[in-house]
């Protein structure tokens, strides 16, 4: 892959993820589901890191790295190529879900896990906001 290509590519993501908190913030069921989340989320996309902090289920910040020490209630960590797969519009059967990587080792969770478990469904709408536009 060129450098030119990888760096259109982070551009890509990095878009996605700044109109993330508009996205979130007009979507009702999201912000009822996510009323009493607080908690900010490491995603390790390659060699990106991005920090997502959630306050009151609204995208109150959304930061990239490289970080020092980032403090993190929980990663997620995969290769660019996984993260490609996941975020495509239409993503083909056994990609369109984390926990699905998850088991195929192609992703890391870790840390702690409470946040992201007790309030699943907000996260998989969230990542669904990341997705590719339809054309």
């Amino acid at each position: 892959m060129s450098e030119a290509s990888a760096a259109t590519r982070r551009e890509s993501i990095a878009a996605r993820l700044a109109s993330l908190s508009a996205k979130v913030a007009a979507d009702a069921s999201m912000l009822r589901r996510g009323r009493w989340l607080n908690a900010t989320c490491q995603l390790d996309i390659g060699d990106t890191t991005w920090l997502l902090r959630i306050v009151d289920g609204r995208v109150a910040e959304v930061r990239s790295g490289p970080f020092v020490t980032p403090s993190a209630d929980f990663a997620i960590s995969g290769e660019a190529a996984v993260w490609r797969r996941f975020l495509a519009r239409d993503p083909p059967p056994g990609d369109h879900d984390l926990f699905a990587f998850l088991k195929r080792n192609e992703v890391r969770v870790t840390g702690d896990l409470h946040p992201l478990m007790s309030h699943l469904l907000y996260w998989k709408a969230l990542f669904a906001h990341l997705r590719e536009e339809a054309r």
